[in-house]
């Protein structure tokens, strides 16, 4: 059985407090009521400090034991390379605490699996970082499929093509979302993640998948170019290309979803609007703004489902998904 934290607060300590954290995630965690870090934790204790101090953290440490320890801890946000997500999952399952990581949530399946299994051994609740679930933005696109407005869906297609330096690539010390060994893929699993986690947030989960990927420029040890078809229930079918090797002037990224009464076209990256053209509600934009910490509103969301005030969208089980899909698409 999954407990919920002890007290009034979640405690947080972050594990690998790097560029993601700087503005996307952490300082949402100090502005939330009912929620504030206690520690971050970097291998390198000069940037540790740094962070901390600039962050209005307490304590900082270069070894994760520190946190893994401490009583007053009781969830950590893991903020590594995937590679590390699931041995600091299993650790921190064995030392009681909740778990938020990032996305993509593992390497693997297996690892998701892995992850999955020792949070519920351990009765610590698991989420994943897949914070699109919780923006206006998506949970409007939701509505209106939901409620009708462009009919039955029909199918669905993803388009993303993108320059060797994709500019939807959170910034990093090192170029690691390029090493299969590091992030279990390359850019499409960095980002394409993201858009196959709405689709299933939109659509359920997926049922069936098959995919190409290759590696065309040979310009980095991951595939640069991936196609795929999908499909969910009510037979419901998609498409998705993405390519990372493009001309600047061939940049596009799109989704269009066709129901039959209508369509709806967004991006799943950046501020664009929704642009419906129904025969129901006719052509609309809907806009949005994406909050200062765009992993805020999903943050939120943890913390009321640990204090027993609402339920997170993505736990454990949820997150994995996606790593299956990304792996039967790959061919892996």
């Amino acid at each position: 059985m999954i407990k919920k934290i002890n007290g009034d607060t979640v405690v947080w300590g972050v594990l690998g407090a790097g560029d993601v954290c700087e503005k996307k995630s952490a300082p949402a965690m100090n502005k939330i009521p009912n929620s504030r870090i206690k520690a971050v934790m970097r291998r390198n204790i000069v940037k540790a400090e740094d962070f901390a101090r600039r962050h209005h953290v307490p304590y900082w440490f270069d070894n994760v034991g520190q946190i893994m320890k401490d009583p007053e801890i009781n969830a950590v946000y893991i903020a590594t390379p995937p590679d590390s997500h699931a041995e600091l999952t299993l650790m921190a399952a064995q030392a009681g605490k909740a778990v938020y990581v990032e996305k993509p949530m593992a390497r693997t399946y297996e690892e998701c699996i892995t992850m999955v299994e020792a949070c519920e051994k351990a009765g610590t609740p698991l989420f994943v970082a897949y914070y699109r679930r919780g923006l206006p933005k998506f949970l409007k696109l939701k509505e209106l499929i939901d409620s009708g407005a462009i009919g039955e869906v029909r199918m669905i297609h993803i388009e993303m093509i993108k320059t060797l330096a994709p500019d939807v690539i959170a910034t990093s010390e090192s170029n690691w979302r390029v090493f299969p060994e590091i992030s279990g893929g390359g850019y499409f699993h960095d980002v394409a993640s993201h858009q196959l986690d709405l689709m299933d947030f939109l659509f359920g989960p997926i049922q069936h998948a098959v995919g190409i990927s290759a590696n065309q420029a040979g310009v980095y040890p991951a595939d640069d170019i991936v196609t795929a078809t999908f499909s969910f229930k009510n037979n419901i079918l998609a498409t998705g290309n993405w390519c990372f090797t493009a001309s600047k002037i061939s940049q596009r990224e799109i989704t269009t979803i066709t129901g039959s009464k209508g369509k709806i076209e967004y991006s799943t990256f950046g501020d664009t609007p929704l642009m419906v053209d129904s025969e129901v509600i006719g052509k609309q934009n809907f806009d949005f703004t994406s909050p200062e910490h765009i992993e805020g509103p999903m943050i939120q969301l943890v913390v009321n489902d640990l204090l027993g005030k609402g339920t997170c969208p993505c736990p454990g089980a949820v997150g994995a998904r996606t790593s299956k899909v990304m792996e039967m698409i790959c061919n892996r």
